[in-house]
């Protein structure tokens, strides 16, 4: 599922090509992607006429900027958006056209077909769903140190799950919660509770400078992401633990290795990322352990 970065790619892409057209009409292949207006046809027929001014977005969703009304639009698992010349051969799962007035029109695809796309009054959509109960916005001012202790205090679940739950920091996956959770150290079954607060601080500048890199390279393609001009992103060559199974640890050189954390796959290092306390260690991450202690300490005689 694209993440924060992925979707702020996308949302780049569009702010630069679709402000000033004018939809003229739109085609709806796919009606269950049209969740509000219910009917597409009531869809279809609101945005007729209207201009797109600009793009922005919330967490994982875009909002589409139009003379008199907002664009609320989900890709999840594999949606697509991309700008085309009239006439162009349609990729197959094109579900959404907005035709425009100048000859081009935007497609949306969706091989899962699990997108979403919401129309409102502009300022509505903060009071109605899917935005209204989005947590922090982990690139805004609002998401300091002491906004994100706030928002996990008195909560006793392990951490990973709370990184991705979108009420609590908006914008995070798989992808970035194992990755910052790396970076910082922390172990992904960690419960909130037990973080102290140099440990939370931690965390909450990895949650930020991960997002940051991510969105400088464009986001990672890691499956079948791509902006809306048809380019990969590129951080995902520069990923420390996420989908490195068995590949050596970029901090120590143990072998990253893959357990399940509230029912999704999550890579970690066994040595930077202790364990919580009475956990079993699996006879391969005791080895693993092992080996990076001796590859510190002959580091460090070698160095004397």
């Amino acid at each position: 599922m694209p993440e924060l970065p992925e979707v702020e790619t996308v949302r780049r892409t569009l702010a630069e090509l679709l402000p000033g057209k004018t939809i003229e009409r739109v085609t709806v292949r796919l009606p269950r992607l049209i969740r509000k207006p219910a009917d597409p046809k009531a869809f279809a027929a609101a945005l007729a006429g209207r201009t797109f001014r600009g793009a922005e977005r919330r967490g994982k969703f875009l909002r589409l900027l139009l003379d008199d009304l907002v664009l609320v639009s989900h890709l999840r698992m594999e949606g697509r958006y991309g700008l085309y010349r009239a006439g162009e051969p349609e990729e197959k799962h094109t579900h959404v056209v907005f035709h425009f007035t100048d000859g081009t029109e935007l497609r949306y695809r969706d091989v899962r077909q699990f997108g979403t796309m919401h129309l409102f009054a502009p300022g509505e959509e903060w009071h109605s769903d899917p935005l209204r109960k989005l947590g922090l916005e982990p690139l805004s001012d609002e998401f300091t140190p002491r906004a994100f202790r706030a928002a996990l205090a008195g909560r006793a679940g392990k951490i990973k799950p709370l990184l991705l739950d979108q009420e609590i920091v908006a914008g995070l996956g798989n992808i970035y919660a194992d990755e910052a959770l790396h970076l910082a150290g922390i172990h992904p079954e960690r419960s909130a509770k037990s973080l102290k607060p140099r440990e939370l601080e931690r965390l909450h500048r990895a949650i930020v400078e991960t997002l940051r890199a991510a969105v400088e390279a464009g986001g990672s393609s890691v499956r079948s992401y791509v902006n809306g001009q048809g380019e990969m992103g590129m951080f995902q060559h520069r990923l420390r633990a996420y989908g490195r199974t068995g590949q050596p640890c970029p901090q120590c050189g143990a072998a990253i290795v893959k357990i399940t954390v509230g029912g999704r796959g999550t890579h970690l290092c066994p040595v930077c990322q202790k364990p919580p306390r009475g956990a079993a260690v699996p006879a391969r991450k005791r080895k693993d352990r092992m080996h990076a202690v001796k590859r510190r300490i002959l580091g460090a005689e070698a160095d004397a």
